[in-house]
């Protein structure tokens, strides 16, 4: 093995063990797959054994590449902590925060997260992107986001380096249009059974929940609408299309913007909000006012927190 390590070369290796190939490594990093390979190919000549084998159309990691991955990882990840620590270091400059937002986070509940770091003593340069969790966390894992806002914890069978904080939990609100609110709020929730609803798609927490308490009650509204993206369902809402659920956290806020009325509140029904981080102590100081504000009113304390 050489003296030094090229860490361009590792860097090239370890976007191709993350994104599952050179193609798909190519494209993230917008380089051509033969450099990406060449870069991959000099690595392996540096270290003297093959990292990955082909097995038909698909590359594994050998034994050597699981350990040089473990290594990279951990690389990377410091790497990401030292860009954060240095990005407040210059006085009077604006902290950039990058943040990812899931597509299953209400649009309000993200403002109401987000809002207070816009007033951190220092100025702070907030930018934000939405996306489904999968196309976020391979852009956390390559650094190229300084949180992840989810209502999902991350955890090791999802293969991100990173460490969820709760930020809290509250009860689920169900609204409706004015007219139709009318005709479903008293009886509530029976008067669920044959309703018109509007639902969450299925790879969301809140999906999962609404079901099984839709189950547990003996109702089976109709559904009319299933949506990816959170404000599309509530515009949906506001036309009287159906029924849906939103954070009773943000109830208020959801009534004034879209005049929609409250059908009934359930707690049993528990939204779940996470940020996550590189390191398990956020070494962002917007990211850690971010989590204090969080849970300093805006949602019930963790079910788990001491």
């Amino acid at each position: 093995m050489t003296d030094w390590l090229n860490y361009q070369h590792l860097f090239y290796f370890w976007a191709v063990a993350r994104e599952g190939g050179v193609g798909r490594a190519a494209r993230k990093l917008d380089l051509a797959p033969s450099t990406v390979s060449g870069q991959v190919r000099a690595l392996e000549g540096a270290v003297k054994q093959p990292l990955f084998t082909r097995a038909g159309r698909e590359l594994r990691l050998t034994d050597a590449g699981r350990t040089v991955l473990g290594y990279a990882d951990r690389i990377f990840a410091l790497g990401g902590e030292l860009r954060d620590a240095l990005r407040g270091g210059a006085a009077g400059r604006p902290v950039r925060l990058t943040v990812g937002v899931a597509n299953a986070v209400p649009k309000l509940l993200a403002h109401r997260l987000l809002a207070p770091v816009l007033r951190l003593p220092g100025p702070v340069h907030l930018s934000c992107y939405e996306a489904r969790l999968d196309r976020l966390l391979s852009e956390f894992s390559l650094h190229h986001l300084d949180v992840l806002l989810t209502d999902v914890p991350v955890g090791r069978a999802l293969k991100v380096r990173g460490h969820t904080h709760p930020l809290g939990e509250c009860g689920v609100t169900f609204c409706a249009a004015p007219r139709l609110a009318a005709a479903h709020e008293r009886g509530f929730p029976k008067t669920l059974d044959g309703a018109p609803f509007l639902l969450p798609t299925d790879n969301t927490a809140l999906r999962w929940s609404l079901e099984a308490w839709f189950a547990a009650e003996g109702v089976r509204p109709m559904v009319r609408g299933e949506f990816e993206d959170t404000a599309l369902l509530t515009e949906f809402g506001r036309a009287g299309e159906g029924v849906f659920a939103v954070p009773t956290a943000v109830e208020a806020d959801v009534r004034r913007a879209y005049g929609v009325r409250v059908v009934g509140r359930v707690g049993a029904i528990r939204e779940r909000f996470y940020a996550v981080s590189p390191g398990r102590a956020p070494t962002h100081a917007a990211v850690a006012g971010l989590v204090a504000a969080a849970r300093d009113g805006l949602l019930d304390p963790p079910a788990d927190a001491g």
